[in-house]
């Protein structure tokens, strides 16, 4: 972000993912967490991969090109073999409407799904395990080329996992976009929406237009890039490759996914995974979301708490305090001073700029709690900033661009699903009233601040629904669901998934006992182990269970890799082969979106 107040930024960093890139994960308040070098990175590998379709063909001459197996009804493309697996791509056309044929009209409009598939080496049954990796917004094609081969460690060989770009979202066609072009983009997306006071008129001017812009620039699509249309094109893959039952693993967003498809077909519902939870019943039907943030605070009381019990060596904040209420007091004194007194920072005559508490708390902090392995580096850029020294902050932090992600899906999936529009908002429609109830909410927690440009566009939302979705409770599915969550989750707190266990039958939660996002922040085998028992046999624990993490899992230092577990000699080769392929989850940059 570029300066304190007066610098125009774009409304909101739509996200990754998948990234809430695909990363800032992505529901809307994660979704502003990815930094542009994630962007950057995923954006490359999609397009090389993407580029491999042609390249890979003559690369590998004794593979067909295109590939048809008995049972499906659908084509393939061997797209590459990465990680001694073959990965083979496909795309797929589904309705624009699933739920009602008569509005596809007689043209038959339709969404374009690009799949892709990693083989499993010992899949002889030939179960496909669907990924979303989150978001809304997470492109599943870049989420299975970067992270297939720890996935695939995790869930053994027995499986294919088979992951998609959901309608609206990367290389889906037509994809959500509020701009006609690019360019249009950078030129109308340009507002301040930091402080919710000072900034609330213009903000609540330009999202009167811009709200009439998605709609206008999707047409009659735009309603229809919904959870729920979504999960109906879960089916629609399902049919494609011949499997009757849904195997899924779902992070973060891909949990309210994953939970709508299980309400709506149970009956297909064999083994579904939800990691990281969504409140279902807030994200559909509360203007505010409350919840999401419930733990933020927690997690960001556990980094500081383990930064002292890290010492100096490992965490470079550790020596600035002797306790961690002091250490907490003097961190967020001196972050929120940057929001009168942000800091200027000159490296050279390309690389200078303004360092805010925009920037810091939102583009440092926030997205740092996601993922624990990154605290040490965190703690490195905040000691160095509270010590005069703002450098290394700056060039993590300060130099994220407005427009790092392609179109809009976070926002026109969050909004399209959920209590959206001035009907659904009922008193609260003038500027002063929804500034109001803002700041009520950011009370609760400084972190809720990074929703502002949200809440006004969903206070302001205009497009017609394309779903009539109602969460429900006692849902029996063909299998009960297996429930993960961390203790202290920053964006999807455990008390939503206790929520899920209440609404699914039979379903059980493990706890893995720890900070971050999602389960893959930690390693952990008793995870993995539940996670395997589970997809090959559909076992579960008798009643909800915790799970320990392995070895150092904070301020540990980078070298530390594979000898962090205690006891590491004593694992087989496979629990080995799944401990490094938790590390390497957990020490990626990439945010599981939300």
């Amino acid at each position: 972000m570029e300066g304190e107040r007066e610098p125009l930024i774009k409304r909101r960093r739509t996200g990754w993912g998948a990234w809430r890139r695909s990363e800032r994960a992505y529901r809307p308040s994660a979704s502003d967490v990815f930094a542009l070098s994630s962007v950057v990175i995923g954006g490359i590998l999609i397009w090389l991969f993407a580029a491999s379709h042609v390249r890979d063909i003559h690369r590998y001459p004794h593979h067909p090109p295109q590939r048809k197996y008995d049972g499906e009804h659908i084509t393939w493309t061997f797209c590459d073999n990465f990680f001694d697996h073959e990965v083979e791509c496909a795309n797929l056309t589904v309705p624009m409407d699933q739920f009602n044929a008569t509005n596809n009209g007689p043209d038959n409009k339709n969404f374009s799904i690009p799949l892709i598939r990693m083989r499993g080496k010992n899949a002889t049954d030939n179960i496909n395990i669907l990924l979303n990796p989150g978001g809304p917004g997470g492109s599943g094609v870049e989420f299975l080329y970067r992270r297939g081969k720890q996935l695939n460690a995790i869930v053994g060989e027995n499986f294919h996992l088979l992951s998609f770009d959901p309608r609206g979202v990367n290389q889906s066609v037509p994809r959500a976009d509020c701009y006609p072009s690019d360019e249009a983009r950078r030129e109308m997306s340009l507002v301040r929406d930091k402080r919710a006071i000072q900034d609330s008129g213009e903000l609540w001017a330009w999202t009167s237009g811009h709200v009439k812009g998605c709609v206008d620039t999707m047409g009659v699509h735009g309603s229809y890039i919904n959870t729920p249309q979504t999960a109906a094109d879960m089916n629609s893959i399902l049919d494609a490759v011949g499997q009757e039952d849904m195997y899924y693993w779902g992070f973060s967003y891909g949990t309210l996914l994953g939970q709508t498809y299980a309400t709506l077909f149970r009956e297909r519902s064999k083994r579904v995974i939800i990691d990281g939870v969504v409140n279902q019943f807030d994200w559909y039907g509360s203007i505010l979301d409350r919840e999401e943030l419930a733990d933020t605070d927690n997690v960001f009381a556990g980094f500081v708490e383990e930064c002292l019990k890290a010492g100096p060596e490992d965490c470079a904040l550790a020596g600035l305090a002797k306790t961690k209420e002091e250490l907490s007091k003097k961190l967020i004194a001196s972050i929120s001073k940057l929001k009168d007194e942000p800091v200027g920072v000159y490296v050279n005559a390309t690389i200078h700029g303004v360092l805010d508490y925009w920037a810091v708390w939102f583009g440092g902090v926030f997205p740092a709690l996601y993922k624990p392995a990154n605290w040490r580096d965190l703690a490195t850029n905040l000691a160095g900033l509270l010590q005069g020294n703002a450098t290394k902050a700056f060039l993590a932090y300060g130099q994220d661009g407005p427009w790092d992600l392609p179109g809009e899906p976070n926002e026109m999936v969050s909004l399209n699903d959920g209590a959206s529009g001035p009907e659904k908002w009922g008193s609260i429609n003038n500027r002063a009233a929804l500034v109001d109830t803002l700041l009520e909410l950011f009370n609760e927690s400084s972190f809720h601040e990074n929703s502002l440009s949200h809440y006004f566009a969903k206070q302001a939302w205009v497009m017609p629904r394309g779903h009539t979705y109602v969460p429900k409770k006692g849902v029996q599915t063909a299998h009960p669901l297996l429930v993960l969550s961390t203790t202290y989750d920053p964006v999807c707190p455990l008390v939503s998934a206790r929520s899920a266990n209440d609404a699914f039958v039979g379903s059980k939660i493990v706890e893995l006992k720890g900070y971050g996002h999602c389960t893959l922040a930690l390693p952990s085998l008793c995870i993995a182990r539940h996670v395997r028992g589970y997809l090959s046999e559909g076992k579960l624990p008798e009643s909800n269970v915790q799970c320990d993490v392995d070895g150092k899992p904070y301020f540990a230092k980078p070298d530390e890799d594979g000898k962090a577990l205690v006891g590491v000699k004593s694992l087989d080769e496979e629990e080995m082969k799944i401990h490094l392929a938790q590390l390497e989850l957990a020490r990626d940059s990439w945010f599981t979106h939300r």
